[in-house]
């Protein structure tokens, strides 16, 4: 069954996943930077003692999941969401939402997506989907990163729904329960708790390895890195942190730009103009985890790899931190209306 589905693509697929779900019942004042930045997307975390393809876990985003869920808690729209331990009947609830006309949003594995070019395909599988109907054995998926809607037949969804690892999606679906009526006062406040809980989450919470302090913490590290750990394995804990920076969705980069856009959208419903001098501050971090990446590169590929190569890109990371700092201290201090 094919359902009356609309695809937008989007910079990342959690954003574009939650937008495109919210505009298939009605809501379509969500763009992706509201989204975003409702669901408080902005994050940082570096867990040395978690590797995922041999290297040191670091994420730029929040918990795959949570953009989609506090996004409609924000804006009071019941959601539905289920993991399985069967893959039949994975399968059955599956076929039972596109029967009642229902797309769904995935998390998935990306090494077994077949429409992704071989280059982009690893062991990750925090990916996100719209599956929005069938036609025989293929399933008609809408992926917000790609240009056009794409399928997977029968075993090839099984396969990347069910993917083994870290963050395994055990098969997991999720979708807006009901229509709602959201209105701009609803949004206005939406923006309001969103910012506030990213706020939290990059200042305040009393872990040295997560938001602000975990910036600050990595860059640290980075320094010593050619000296503990050699120059080959410092070059591939860099190059991860490249992958986890500009491959996986839109990294730690385009995830500031897309929180600066939030911000300017913001302004056009609450209109302060904190919000906009730090879209410019969040703006300016982009810029540095962009020119931290071409140095991070430049390390690995080998064309530079002094202490002084690693010295500049720790000190990259001292200066995001230092700018997400104030952004986020300003934010935290609006009073609003």
């Amino acid at each position: 069954m094919k359902t009356d589905f609309k695809h937008i693509q989007a910079a990342h697929c959690e954003n574009g996943v939650t937008i495109n779900l919210l505009q298939s019942i009605g809501v379509n004042k969500i763009t992706e930077p509201l989204a975003f930045g409702i669901g408080s997307g902005l994050f940082y975390i570096y867990i040395p003692l978690l590797k995922i393809n041999n290297g040191p876990a670091i994420a730029f985003r929040t918990q795959p999941g949570l953009i989609f869920k506090r996004t409609c808690k924000a804006l009071d729209i019941p959601v539905v969401r289920k993991k399985f331990t069967s893959k039949p009947e994975a399968e059955k609830f599956l076929q039972q939402c596109l029967d009642t006309g229902q797309p769904v949003g995935c998390q998935v594995g990306v090494y077994y997506l077949t429409y992704f070019p071989k280059e982009y395909r690893f062991h990750f599988n925090a990916h996100n989907l719209i599956v929005y109907g069938s036609e025989g054995d293929n399933y008609l998926i809408s992926d917000p990163v790609m240009e056009n809607t794409t399928t997977l037949s029968r075993y090839e969804l099984e396969r990347v729904r069910f993917a083994k690892g870290a963050l395994a999606p055990r098969g997991q679906i999720y979708y807006p329960k009901e229509e709602k009526i959201i209105t701009d006062d609803v949004i206005r406040k939406a923006i309001k708790s969103g910012i506030k809980k990213n706020a939290h989450e990059m200042l305040n919470i009393p872990m040295f390895f997560i938001g602000v302090k975990g910036i600050r913490y990595t860059a640290k590290k980075i320094k010593n890195w050619r000296d503990k750990l050699g120059p080959k394995t410092a070059g591939l804990y860099l190059a991860q942190l490249v992958r986890m920076q500009e491959e996986i969705g839109t990294g730690g980069g385009g995830f500031r730009y897309i929180y600066g856009a939030f911000l300017q959208e913001a302004h056009a419903y609450l209109p302060n103009d904190i919000l906009l001098e730090s879209s410019k501050l969040m703006t300016q971090a982009g810029d540095l985890w962009r020119s931290a990446a071409v140095q991070a590169a430049g390390i690995y590929k080998g064309r530079i790899g002094s202490q002084a190569d690693f010295d500049v890109m720790g000190d990259y990371l001292l200066e995001i931190a230092e700018i997400e700092k104030k952004a986020f201290e300003s934010l935290a201090k609006i009073k609003w209306q």
